[in-house]
């Protein structure tokens, strides 16, 4: 091995980029699954699936190229990372190497914690690819003072110590696990960054709040609840909001379901009785606010629209429906 190839790096304090490059790869890194916008310097050949030595913000570390990036529109030159070199034999056995002593280094972490009493749980621990620097990740409800769990732990490794405190998403995200949908978590597989969920997101898109549905392994909101938010606040903007009113016939109904995918709004008046109206139907004014125009008219207007809707609807004669009593 080189004795100059793993001299200690400094964490990187700078951007590397002052704007974006010509070629940007998204990579992940391998010990902390954190996802980073790379690139080579000129002339170095890169291709899917590459193991390659980059900048991260904690020092350099090994990543896998996972495809070149596209869209840049929201990548800023600070977020992009420089490829140092692609691994090789030496590269891998060191890895190899790191990976053994990691597990050793978690296990004497998490003794030494269990013996000052700390409450903390450690969740992983990390050599540094090109330092000499050890880094423990753990979660806790509350701060802790880990002062003198670092003094036993630099007279114990004697190397730079650093503990970090993270969240339970981002514990999700390093340890991975099954999903309630069967695969992967989406935090740990395939999202980028983790974006804020809040519960808005599940009212808009008409499920149900109990927590244990709607939360993951972390104990926190599904992820996969922001995917799909921005359709259902589009389409719900093009139609009237539940407990709302709507003029039907000269009739005041309420609304008291917004279905998006079939494109219908049910119509509930005071005596109870019920009527399912197609999207194409309804209509707002400023001075009188929602209301369903004559089927003929919508007909008239806009005949492949309503057509749409009705096949939408998956119930063939649905805008002929008049109000049931239940």
């Amino acid at each position: 091995m080189h004795k100059d190839k793993y001299k200690n790096s400094r964490e990187v304090k700078e951007a590397e980029f002052q704007e974006i490059p010509g070629v940007l790869w998204k990579a992940r890194v391998v010990p902390t699954n954190d996802f980073e916008y790379c690139s080579p310097p000129e002339g170095m050949e890169l291709s899917n699936g590459d193991l390659v030595v980059i900048s991260t913000r904690y020092g350099r570390d090994l990543a896998r190229l996972l495809g070149p990036l596209e869209d840049r529109q929201l990548i800023e030159p600070e977020e992009v990372r420089l490829v140092h070199r692609k691994t090789d034999n030496e590269d891998m056995a060191r890895r190899a190497e790191l990976e053994k002593r990691e597990e050793e280094a978690f296990h004497i972490c998490r003794r030494k914690i269990a013996k000052l009493g700390l409450t903390m749980k450690l969740v992983s621990a990390h050599y540094i690819f090109d330092e000499q620097k050890v880094m423990f990740f753990f979660t806790a409800e509350n701060r802790v003072d880990f002062r003198e769990l670092v003094k036993e732990l630099v007279a114990h490794f004697r190397m730079r110590i650093e503990l970090r405190q993270i969240g339970v998403r981002d514990e999700s995200r390093t340890l991975g696990g099954a999903a309630v949908c069967g695969r992967q978590y989406c935090c740990h597989s395939i999202t980028e960054k983790l974006e804020p969920v809040s519960i808005k997101m599940a009212k808009d898109q008409n499920l149900s709040l109990n927590s244990q549905k709607i939360s993951g392994p972390c104990g926190r909101l599904l992820c996969c609840l922001a995917y799909e938010h921005g359709h259902y606040s589009r389409e719900r903007k093009k139609l009237p909001r539940e407990g709302g009113r709507v003029t039907y016939e000269g009739v005041k109904y309420k609304v008291t379901e917004v279905n998006i995918f079939k494109s219908t709004v049910q119509l509930t008046d005071m005596d109870g009785m019920r009527v399912d109206i197609p999207a194409s139907r309804l209509e707002k004014r400023e001075d009188t606010g929602w209301f369903v125009r004559p089927e003929e008219a919508s007909h008239a207007e806009e005949p492949e629209q309503a057509g749409k809707a009705d096949a939408l609807s998956f119930e063939p004669g649905l805008s002929e429906k008049r109000p049931q009593r239940r």
